[in-house]
């Protein structure tokens, strides 16, 4: 695999009294994208933010804007966040009674559309969606909260994924979201995850060790 591995740190560890501060920092610290989870409190039990905050934070940054919608139903909202700012919309396939449709929708408007597997999701999800797909996200943690422990199991499912995105021979993103640190990260990489989501690794210690803490998650 010789994709570059990119890091999307998740604000959903930073401090939310500074997200525009936050987002910046990252930036300059060499982040490849900025990841954004979005939970209603019905799908996770949880509750972030709204289109709002993400066309807020728009100004602070030109990465890509890798929105992850854990929300339920989420196709009346796609058009919001895709004006909000979004480059990349993720979603999950429990979300919605037709996803193809919603990868449809994320596309004509403009948009790259990810599907978001959680740990106990199968893999026959992606049977007849993979060829549409700009990305693919594992959860290797139960979505809904930051700081979680990474979830050995979802390595063989990276592995499994990996070979099916090599089989269809398009460029598909395979991101993994939940619990990566410097300890997990290499165990994602070469399981074929070329994307990695870290929000507690990222934003230890303060925006002076982002830019080290995101070398770290690259290996380097």
């Amino acid at each position: 695999m010789t994709s570059p591995i990119r890091i999307a740190p998740s604000i959903l560890s930073a401090d939310f009294a500074r997200l525009g501060e936050e987002v910046r920092a990252i930036d300059e610290a060499g982040c490849d994208w900025v990841h954004i989870d979005v939970m209603d409190g019905h799908f996770v039990p949880n509750i972030t933010i709204g289109p709002g905050v993400v066309k807020a934070l728009r100004p602070h940054s030109e990465k890509p804007f890798d929105v992850h919608l854990m929300i339920a139903p989420v196709d009346q909202y796609l058009e919001d966040f895709a004006a909000a700012g979004a480059d990349i919309i993720s979603f999950h396939p429990e979300a919605g009674a037709h996803p193809h449709r919603t990868v449809q929708t994320i596309h004509a408007l403009g948009k790259q559309a990810g599907l978001v597997l959680n740990p106990a999701t199968s893999l026959d999800c992606l049977d007849y969606l993979i060829d549409d797909l700009d990305l693919i996200l594992v959860m290797s943690v139960n979505p809904g909260f930051g700081g979680q422990s990474f979830i050995d199991t979802q390595l063989r499912k990276i592995e499994a994924i990996r070979q099916r995105i090599e089989a269809t021979g398009k460029d598909i993103r395979l991101e993994v979201d939940g619990g990566i640190d410097q300890t997990t990260a290499p165990k994602a990489i070469a399981a074929g995850a070329d994307t990695l989501v870290a929000g507690t690794a990222t934003f230890r210690g303060g925006a002076d060790h982002y830019a080290a803490n995101i070398r770290g998650l690259r290996g380097g």
